[in-house]
């Protein structure tokens, strides 16, 4: 199973963007989806979690500025990301929980994608 995320870039404060992250591979079902941000320094927090019902939690950080959302035909999650704050500058990592087998479940993380919030 691979996670691929893409969407990354640099904008400026008070902007937007979209990060979308995809999974292939030998998949049965997708569960819970997740992203994280790890800014230069600092440890890996997260951000978000969409369940496989589409329930939705934030951290309080982002509370109200960002979305998370997932397409389950595609097996992707994305994160809108609006009102964006130079500390809101990290890498993005997306993270699933996927069942590959009738017996099988793991987690896995993607590569991480940069945004940069910059004037």
């Amino acid at each position: 199973v691979q996670l691929q995320a893409s969407g990354g870039g640099l904008v400026q404060p008070g902007g937007s963007l979209r990060l979308s992250c995809a999974a292939s591979g030998s998949i049965i079902s997708v569960r819970s989806m997740r992203w994280y941000r790890q800014a230069p320094g600092q440890q890996r927090d997260w951000v978000a979690r969409i369940t496989a019902g589409g329930s939705t939690n934030y951290a309080e950080s982002v509370l109200g500025r960002f979305t998370i959302s997932r397409d389950d035909a595609k097996n992707t999650v994305s994160l809108q990301m609006n009102s964006l704050k130079p500390e809101d500058t990290a890498v993005y990592y997306c993270n699933a929980d996927v069942k590959t087998t009738m017996w099988d479940s793991d987690t896995y993380w993607g590569q991480g994608t940069l945004v940069t919030v910059s004037s």
